[in-house]
């Protein structure tokens, strides 16, 4: 039985793709660059009304959206590969906050950053300004995890978790792990050891390489 991820390297599907690969299920993916042009957008309709990745497409048949939606329900379908506290963990409160805070918070400010027209109009200071002023609100969020979390190993303690990969993933977009490293550093220092994971280096380096 394998599942099926509409994605893209170097995207939100790859955390997705990240969580499968641990857990050991199969799994294929259609590349769909849907920020390159509208026959790649339309790869995806079929699945998301919405035209974005990343989608899951369960063995069943059964369709899952949403980033952080989608690595929760992995995490819980399959408990053998412990990548969620699990209900009545202590651990389970922040695990859903942090969780919910990738997407709401830093995730969602790449709608805009993708094109910034959608809000800034024609006008080309309009767009550079919202280009700059997203970059800084993204690194104001990783600095408030920063300082509401208390990593160990990774980021809620000596297990490894799927925020780990989300967190992983989304801190190599702008501004970049170089402004991550400096307004989150103990973040930063869990994600360099989930980059160099053993059972993961091969992934990275084909999904999200450089």
């Amino acid at each position: 039985m394998t599942y099926t991820v509409y994605g893209a390297a170097g995207s939100g599907s790859v955390p997705v793709e990240a969580a499968l690969t641990l857990i050991g299920a199969p799994f294929e993916v259609v590349e769909a660059v849907t920020w390159q042009d509208e026959a790649e957008r339309d790869k995806v309709a079929p699945v998301n009304p919405m035209r974005q990745i990343p989608v899951l497409v369960t063995p069943e048949g059964e369709t899952l959206t949403e980033s952080a939606a989608i690595l929760i329900w992995l995490a819980e379908q399959h408990p053998e590969a412990a990548l969620a506290p699990e209900p009545g963990d202590p651990r389970r409160g922040q695990f859903m906050r942090w969780m919910t805070f990738v997407p709401a918070s830093i995730y969602s400010m790449f709608w805009v950053r993708d094109d910034p027209a959608r809000l800034g109009g024609d006008d080309p200071a309009a767009q550079a300004r919202i280009k700059e002023r997203t970059a800084g609100r993204i690194a104001d969020c990783w600095a408030a995890m920063e300082s509401q979390i208390t990593p160990d190993r990774f980021l809620l303690g000596e297990e490894l978790t799927v925020l780990d990969l989300y967190v992983a993933v989304a801190s190599r977009w702008t501004p970049r792990r170089k402004r991550f490293a400096e307004v989150a550093p103990r973040m930063h220092a869990v994600v360099e050891r989930v980059d160099a994971l053993p059972e993961l280096e091969a992934f990275w380096a084909e999904r999200f390489p450089g």
